[in-house]
Parts: structure tokens; sequence; C-alpha cells
């Protein structure tokens, strides 16, 4: 985007909802901010996107320099969406309105993106806390498990990922297409940026107690829920294929040993020994198995479609390879394989003249395989159907390969 469009150079952006108590303190730290990069010939804006406040909050804000945006839609997350859309600032810093950040530590964060980065977090853990500024169940288990669950996820490279300070620019607002309307609002920011490989970095920065006369609105295990729920909905590997893999090497593992040992015997691994119970085990987890990997790769096409993750080549062919065809073919060779295994049964069968017969395992691949076969049928005209109906992003070049 060229900088001509922009009114002002820096936008400094809180949500708002009944914070009279500690708006004003915001506001002073907001305007000091401001005062120190007019120093560094930016010009900026404070914008409150109020989402309905009733205790005088708007007249607060304009009565200390800021502009007021009302949003339609109750959310953290609509709150936010809604003032990076009406900032006038090719940067825009995020703050809470509770007075928990001190507005003045986001200078360093546009020089950081002056510098080139997309993305600049602060970090409360290499700043520091101060007491009673976040409960314990926050400090040593919400954000820690929660930070280390995205960095391990997505590999974000950030020490807090959840702190609510941060600035970015205009132009990684528009092309990360955000649309979580919630407290999650600040993990998706997170994770589209490491999904699309957008620089990011960080500076220590201070976490003060909020000087709110109220309950805070956040909620840490509904919130923290929503946002794990959130962390693993995006990261099909971790919620689908590796769980996927898993289940299939164990399905076949049994499947093989089985087979390969005589019937009436026993597999045995020391003193842990394997029966005909277990194929049966082992065929309902080849099937969760394999839905699982399905699901996974539908979810990471929907990931494609709504740009969560960047379109490169290989990931085209692939979802242009996602056809009912393909998939009948598939499901054809999956059928054909549980059909011989059935057909070994049948002969065996009549063989012995239809009398009583030990082909428990057999039976159970044979149903196993069938079921595959079937089950990929009907998920390749699902998928087609989406691939049709979806418009697939176009190719961009990106370290994140494929």
């Amino acid at each position: 985007m060229s900088d001509k469009k922009y009114e002002v150079d820096v936008t400094i952006l809180m949500p708002c909802l009944n914070e009279a108590s500690s708006l004003g303190l915001c506001l002073e730290t907001a305007r000091e901010a401001l005062h120190r990069l007019a120093e560094k010939n930016l010009t900026g804006e404070i914008l409150i996107s109020d989402n309905g406040s009733t205790d005088g909050s708007q007249e607060i804000a304009r009565d200390g320099g800021a502009r007021v945006t009302q949003c339609p839609a109750r959310g953290y997350g609509n709150a936010l969406m809604h003032g990076c859309r009406e900032a006038r600032g090719k940067f825009i810093v995020m703050g809470d309105a509770d007075a928990s950040y001190d507005f003045r530590e986001a200078v360093p964060m546009i020089d950081r993106l002056r510098e080139g980065y997309e993305l600049c977090m602060g970090n409360r853990f290499a700043g520091g806390i101060e007491p009673g500024a976040m409960p314990w169940k926050n400090r040593y288990i919400g954000n820690p498990v929660l930070s280390g669950i995205l960095n391990l996820f997505y590999r974000s490279g950030l020490g807090d990922a959840h702190c609510g300070l941060r600035a970015f620019t205009r132009a990684f607002f528009d092309r990360m297409h955000l649309t979580s309307t919630g407290m999650e609002f600040a993990s998706e920011m997170v994770v589209k940026a490491a999904l699309r490989n957008t620089r990011r970095t960080e500076v220590p920065i201070t976490l003060h107690k909020d000087k709110r006369n109220r309950p805070p609105h956040l909620q840490p295990w509904r919130d923290g829920w929503r946002h794990l729920r959130f962390l693993l909905l995006l990261s099909p590997l971790w919620l689908y294929i590796i769980p996927g893999v898993l289940m299939v090497v164990f399905s076949l593992a049994i499947f093989t040993a089985l087979l390969l040992t005589p019937p009436g015997e026993v597999f045995r691994i020391g003193p842990i020994w394997f029966g005909d119970h277990w194929v049966i085990l082992a065929g309902g987890i080849l099937g969760a198995g394999y839905s699982a990997l399905i699901l996974g790769a539908f979810t990471f096409f929907y990931s494609l479609w709504r740009h969560y993750r960047v379109m490169t080549r290989f990931r085209l062919r692939v979802a242009q390879s996602l056809t009912v065809e393909n998939a009948l073919a598939l499901g054809f060779l999956f059928c054909l394989i549980g059909v011989l295994f059935l057909v070994n049964v049948v002969v065996t069968w009549t063989e012995v003249d239809y009398h009583n017969l030990a082909k428990i395992r057999e039976m159970t691949v044979a149903t196993a395989f069938f079921a595959m076969g079937l089950k990929t049928a009907f998920w390749g005209f699902l998928f087609s159907f989406v691939c049709d109906q979806a418009e697939l992003p176009g190719v961009e070049e990106s370290p994140e390969g494929v």
C-alpha cells in the first residue's frame, strides 16, 4: 500500500466497554506516546472503539482528545476489528483500556515496524509484572501453557504470544483477514502471522495492575478454553494428522502381526500377548484414524480458503487433485483390498465344506478396508463440492514451503 493513503502515521487503538475508571489514565499515557512519536516526525491519533459503554466512557474519550467510533457488535475481537478498519494510521498500536499497559512503551514497537517488521508484540515476562497485575493461574499456568502450545503448533518464536499490547501495520491487518469476535482474536493474529511467515518481533514491557473498579471482562477458564480450542482448530497437524497417523500405524501393526501368526495362536512381545480380540480393536481404531486424516486434509484446505495459510504451488496442486474421480479410484483400491481378503475367507470356507471357520482376523481386515473405501468415496464428493464452491487464493511465494 502507498503511504499516501494514510491520514496519520500511528493510530493508538483501544477497545472500550465501560472503562470510565481507567480510561483517563490510558489516554494520558497515549497522549505522551504521541508526543514522543511527534519528536520522531510521526503524526498520530487516539481511537476508541466503543463496544456499547453506558458509564460515560465515550465523553471521557472525547474530552481526552480521542476519536470515538461505535462498534455495532459486542465482543473483544469485534471491537478491535472495527477499530482497525476505522483507523487512519499506517501503524496501529492495540492495547486495553484498563490501564494495565503504558502506551509510552509502544514507541519502541513503532520503531520496530519502521525497520520492516509487520507485527511487534509486547513481552510481559521479559519486561515485568507488577504484584497483583496478573492472577497466579494466568501467570504460571494459562499464559505459559497457551504460549507454549502456540509455539509448538505454529513456531511463532514469541515468548508472550498473548500480550494485549502490540503494534502492527495496517497492511498486515488487511492481509490477515481476521475473523474472531471474542478474546481468541489475539491468538488468531499471532497464529496467522506465523502461518503466513510475516516478519514479527517483540519488546519487553511492564504489566501494571489495572485501575478498573469492576471485575475484568476476561474469564480465565472460559476464555482459556476458547483460546486452546482455537489453537487446536487451526492446527490440523496436531489435532488430526498426528493422532490419525499414530492410530493407522498401530492398527496396521496389529493386523500384520496377527495375520502372520498361525490361527489359534497369539502374538507375543515379552509378557504381553495379542489375540483375536485385538484385531477387532485395531479395526475400529483404523477407521477412526483414517477419518482423522480425512478431516485433517479437509481442515487444511479450509485454512487455505480462509487465508490462514499461504497458497503455494504444491498446495494448489494438492487442492486441485481433490476430485471425485481421484477419490473414487482410491476408494475402489481400498474396497478391492477388502474384497481380496473376503475372497480368501470364502475360498477357505468352501474347502472345509462350509463348516465352522476361524477367520475372524481376515474378516475384520476385509471389513475395515471396505469401510475405508466407502468413506473415501463419500468424502470425495464432499471435497469436490467444497472445492467447486470455494474461491482458492492465488499462489504466493513463501519460505514456508509446502
